[in-house]
C-alpha cells in the first residue's frame, strides 16, 4: 500500500484537496493530510508540512497556489519524496522549474484520473 500526502488538503468537500484525499482512500492508499491551517480533514489528521510526518511517503499529490508550491516543493525534495504530482492549477512554470532544479521529475496531470478515478464522483 502506497503512502500519499495531500498537500493542501482540504475539509471543504467542493475542494480537490478534499476530493483527492477521499479518492486516494478509496483506491486503498494510505493518505496524510498536510495543510497548516487545518487539524483533521475526513477524519485524518493533518501536518503543516511533509517534513512533520515521522514516517516515509512514497508519493505527493499537490493542490497549492503557485506561490505556496514554490516552496512545498523544498520539503518534498528534503523528505526524498520520489513521485510528485502537479495538478491543474498547481502546475505553474514556477513550479515546475523549482522542483526540476531540486531533482524532482513532477507529473503534471490530475492525480485523481491518474489513480483510475474520477473527481467528479466525489
Amino acid at each position: 500500500m502506497k503512502t500519499v500526502a495531500v498537500i493542501g488538503a482540504s475539509s471543504n468537500r467542493g475542494k480537490y484537496g478534499n476530493k483527492a484525499l477521499r479518492a486516494f482512500e478509496r483506491q486503498g492508499f494510505r493518505v496524510i493530510a498536510i495543510n497548516p491551517n487545518e487539524q483533521e480533514v475526513e477524519g485524518h489528521r493533518t501536518y503543516a508540512s511533509v517534513l512533520d510526518v515521522p514516517e516515509a511517503i512514497d508519493m505527493a499529490t499537490v493542490y497549492v497556489p503557485p506561490d505556496v508550491g514554490v516552496r512545498v516543493m523544498d520539503d518534498l525534495a528534503k523528505k526524498g519524496i520520489a513521485e510528485v504530482w502537479l495538478n491543474p492549477g498547481a502546475d505553474d512554470p514556477q513550479v515546475v522549474d523549482r522542483a526540476r532544479a531540486l531533482g524532482i521529475t513532477p507529473i503534471i496531470a490530475c492525480s485523481i484520473i491518474g489513480i483510475g478515478d474520477s473527481p467528479g464522483r466525489y
